[in-house]
Parts: C-alpha cells; structure tokens; sequence
C-alpha cells in the first residue's frame, strides 16, 4: 500500500452477495480526489454513492443557485436566516480555496464527475442538511440557542483568514462539521445530530440501496471522519433501513412551553399598562413611552447597524413596538420588505453574491446581504427591546 492509499483508508463490508467499499476522504485533498478518480477508473464499481444531501449536491453542480434565489419569497417563508448560513458557509469554503488553492469538497465532485463520465450512477446518502441543522437546533437547550448560533456566525465571517488548524479539521470533517467542532468536540447534543446520525443515516441509505436497488458493488466516498461509525454501523445495525432513515428525517416537535414563552410576555406588558393606567393616566403614559422608546430604539439601532435606509430605521423604530405585542410577526420581516421596496437589489447585487459575502465590509456594500442583515439585526434588537422595555415596565410599577 502506497502513501497515499494509507492516507486515504478504505473498508469494505459485505452484505450477502452484494459489496459496498468505502473510501475515506479528506475533505481538502487534492490526494483523495485522485484516489476517486483512480477507484472509479477500474471500472469494479456500478454505481457511487457520495456524502452528500440534495441540496449539497446542486449547490456543487449549480455553485450560482443562490444568486437567482427570490428574495421577497425567501423572507415570506421565514428562510432568511437559513439563507444567511448558506451563504456564510459558502463564502468560508471560498476562503479556504483562495487562500490555500484548495476546493473544499474536491473529492465529491471528482466522484461526481467520474460517475458522469463513465455513465455510473450517483447516490445521494447524506441527510439533507436543512434537517440537521434543524436538529442542532432542536437538540440544544434553548437557552444555549442563540450563543450557539451567533458564535458560529460570527466565526464564519468575521475573518478574512483561516487558520490551518482549521484546515486540518476539514480533513477529517467538512465545512459544517468544522464550524461546529470547537462546539461539538464537548458537547453531546450537537455531536449526536451532527456526526452520529449522519453516520447511521448513510449507514442506513448504503443497505437500503444495495439491498432494494440493482447494485452489486458499489462505492461509497465518505469523509475520513465517518468511516469508522458508518462502517459499524453497516456491520452492526439490524433494523429495517426504511424506518431508520425514516425516524432520523424527523424534525422533532418543539416544546410547548417555550412557544408560550412570548404569548406570556406579551400578556405581562399588556398587563402592567392596565395596571399603569389603573393607578394614574401619567403612569400609563409613561409605560407606553418605556414601551415604544426602548423596543423602537433597539430595533432602529440593529436596523442601523445593518446600514439600513433611513426610513427602514424609522420602520424599525416604530414597528416592533407593535409587532412585539403579536409574537406571529416578527419586526425583521417589516423592516426587511421596507428595505427591499427601498433599495431593491439589482442583477448585479445577487451575480455578486459569492464575491462579496467572503470578506465581512462585502455583507454590507451588498444589497441582497444586507437586507439579510437589517431582517437579522433588526429582530434581535426588538428581542432584546422586549425583555428590557419589560423589566423596565415591572420597574416602574414597582416604585409606583
């Protein structure tokens, strides 16, 4: 075995008579993407089966996809935070290939193309990467959530460098994987749906291909990071495929309670001004001056952190107030369409995209980004103007 076969370790598990071989990769490996190439061309293989979900794989095939996204429906539908981390990934994969010369995800698109051009099928085994961020997201205690999630956003663009440490973790895992990892490497709630699952989710795609399709031997390219669980798995793991990919596609139920959480709040608020007016219209007044000026002020200034138009932050000013005291309407959404009829962005604005969102000042020259941005830091604001504004509110009627 030569030194690169060592560097790119392979396992292979028979399942009656038919045979899957599974090559670990390194994400950021010019090596493995020729160890690919190399496999696939002694023509053993029927078919290839990649780490990777549908929307990964057109986002490899399509890199521009995102530049032709509809803004406007991307807001209704409440995905502009999950567009954000798109594009946050996105430009951190683009930094590491133009500061080392390395694509990330190389080895996947040499599997891709050799299965093209020897007319071999693709299979797609990786859970689609919507639920498991969704389960992250669920499987973390909910007051952890919003540290969690601005702390990786933060190291996404918050750097125009990336460190080799970095680079060595990718080798191992891929870009989500490593953004995580500083959190995941302790922490088992993020572990679990972000490396266990997966592991037997493509575990459980592998048998069911090879058991229901019309492969007899087929090739898996998997990061180095999962060869080891998906193999146990594979060797390991009795239940029927269907259901297992069928329980690890949940996205479980949120709590309850939590959901009720800004039901109560806005009760509270409206309680207090009842109690307010109740002892003098002076007090009431001042409740709802407490109320609009704080909530207001901390949304117009995230709305004007995101450099939004001035009327955007006169929107933002005067729409969480209103839209705190009914939880089903979120500031960001008012003041994103509010800069969006303002500074529509342009053709050139979204052909952009990939360019401008590697470098953090590029989050702002952007138009699309930048609403983004004002939907972001403009929800945040009224997040925090709430509990403030409330507290304040519980004040006042305490010195009353």
């Amino acid at each position: 075995m030569n030194s690169t076969e060592q560097q790119q370790p392979l396992s292979i598990i028979k399942l009656a008579d038919r045979q899957i071989t599974l090559l670990g990769t390194a994400h950021v490996s010019r090596a493995s993407a020729e160890h690919v190439k190399a496999l696939l061309a002694t023509g053993d293989y029927d078919a290839v089966a990649v780490e990777l979900c549908p929307s990964r794989y057109h986002a490899l095939i399509n890199p521009d996809a995102l530049s032709r996204m509809d803004l406007f429906e991307v807001l209704r539908k409440g995905k502009a935070a999950m567009v954000t981390a798109s594009l946050a990934l996105a430009a951190y994969q683009q930094r590491i290939a133009e500061q080392f010369g390395i694509e990330p995800g190389a080895e996947m698109r040499a599997a891709v193309d050799s299965a093209h051009n020897a007319k071999l099928p693709v299979v797609l085994i990786d859970r689609e990467v919507g639920t498991t961020l969704k389960r992250i997201y669920r499987n973390v205690p909910w007051w952890q959530r919003f540290s969690l999630i601005s702390g990786l956003f933060a190291s996404l663009v918050s750097r125009d460098t990336v460190s080799e440490e970095e680079v060595e973790r990718l080798k191992e895992g891929d870009v989500l994987e490593t953004t995580f990892s500083q959190f995941a490497a302790e922490a088992r709630p993020l572990y679990t749906p972000l490396i266990d699952e997966r592991d037997r989710y493509m575990a459980a795609r592998l048998r069911e291909e090879v058991t229901h399709g019309e492969y007899h031997h087929l090739l898996g390219v998997i990061g180095a990071g999962h060869l080891r669980g998906v193999t146990r798995y594979l060797e390991q793991d009795s239940a029927p495929a269907k259901e297992i990919i069928t329980e690890l596609e949940q996205v479980p139920s949120p709590s309850r309670w939590p959901r009720l959480i800004p039901w109560l709040i806005v009760a509270l608020i409206l309680t207090g001004f009842i109690f307010g007016f109740y002892r003098s219209s002076e007090l009431g007044w001042q409740l709802v001056i407490d109320w609009i000026v704080i909530n207001g002020g901390l949304a117009a200034l995230g709305a004007l952190l995101a450099r939004a138009h001035p009327l955007t932050v006169v929107g933002a000013f005067f729409a969480a107030p209103l839209t705190s005291l009914n939880p089903t309407i979120g500031a960001g959404m008012v003041t994103a369409a509010i800069e969006t009829f303002l500074r529509r962005p342009t053709v050139g604005d979204f052909s952009r995209l990939r360019q401008d969102t590697i470098h953090l000042k590029g989050w702002w020259h952007n138009r699309v980004t930048r609403i983004l941005l004002v939907f972001l830091l403009s929800t945040l604001g009224s997040a925090i103007g709430t509990y403030a504004a409330g507290f304040k509110i519980i004040d006042r009627l305490a010195g009353a």
